[in-house]
């Protein structure tokens, strides 16, 4: 794969675009494609000023719609990036050296560009202010969830770090807030099947063979609240949050479980209650045994009263 002749644009790469193959011969030109592709989303009239700005850019620099069609050909161009609101806090350096970076993700911070969070986001900011273009996660956090997130340094390295969450080798736990309920005997390992549906908010238990297992512990309760250690041996989806509410004992602030809430701007004074707060694991490259803990701190039992009317 050729690489991008385009640089990232606040800290986020460009598209790559390679154009399939047209056996029906549908597309005579590279416009004709990309009016197909793009016109539906952004408009035929937005395609056509992008190609005479000159920022569709293929190996040899900017291309021209009039261009023949060429399946296998490689395309790229940045996104224009609508304004975001920046989520006002900051991203903690728990560890770094030349090889990775631990962070405390805050709330309500997505890890990576998706959708409508493109340019605030975990990764954008990290490769802004560290000025390491070549970031990239080895894992990811939901945008609710705060806590501990890896990055990799070197794009040779990264396959070695993901290779240890596919192959669950990285010891997690989780807290959590939520409400206390002494019917509930714990400590408890919950194994359910867990389906999230493309375009569907919330994942949901089905039956089935388990594909998600977690270990949940109560700390310590107080005036109706928990505080609870979450230990996932698989990486669902919602995981936790799906466990946690089946259990009866929905986590704080949780916008989705058990009810989805009306979607509207983001509380930062209500965040959800759920905390990557350590990760464990040998690192791959030197051998090196690691053990990181989160700086950051969910609610205290004696607000959360308060928080959840």
């Amino acid at each position: 794969m050729p690489e991008s002749p385009l640089g990232q644009r606040d800290g986020v790469d460009p598209v790559r675009v390679r154009l399939p193959a047209d056996p029906g011969g549908e597309w005579a030109t590279v416009r004709d494609h990309l009016v197909a592709r793009f016109g539906g989303a952004i408009g035929v009239e937005r395609v056509d000023a992008i190609l005479r700005a000159g920022r569709f850019v293929g190996v040899d620099g900017p291309v021209a719609g009039a261009e023949p069609y060429t399946a296998g050909r490689y395309l790229w161009f940045h996104r224009e990036f609508a304004p975001e609101e920046r989520v006002p806090s900051e991203i903690g350096i728990v560890h770094r050296d030349e090889r990775i970076v631990v962070v405390d993700k805050p709330h309500f911070l997505a890890t990576t560009p998706r959708g409508s969070h493109v340019t605030d986001t975990v990764l954008a900011r990290l490769r802004r202010e560290l000025g390491l273009p070549g970031l990239q996660p080895a894992h990811r956090l939901d945008r609710l969830t705060a806590g501990l997130a890896l990055f990799v340094v070197r794009a040779e390295d990264r396959g070695a770090y993901q290779t240890l969450f596919r192959d669950r080798l990285v010891r997690k736990e989780y807290e959590s807030v939520a409400p206390y309920d002494p019917a509930v005997a714990l400590p408890v390992t919950v194994r359910s099947r867990i389906e999230k549906e493309r375009g569907v908010l919330t994942a949901r238990e089905v039956p089935g063979e388990p594909n998600s297992e977690s270990r949940i512990e109560l700390l310590e309760d107080h005036d109706g609240f928990g505080r609870y250690r979450l230990s996932p041996a698989t990486g669902r989806t919602h995981q936790l949050r799906v466990h946690m509410n089946a259990l009866g004992l929905p986590l704080l602030n949780d916008p989705l479980y058990p009810v989805v809430r009306d979607e509207g701007p983001d509380d930062y004074a209500r965040p959800l209650q759920l905390l990557a707060k350590t990760l464990e694991f040998t690192d791959p490259v030197t051998g090196e045994p690691y053990r990181f803990e989160s700086r950051l701190r969910l609610l205290p039992l004696t607000g959360s009263t308060r928080l959840a009317r």
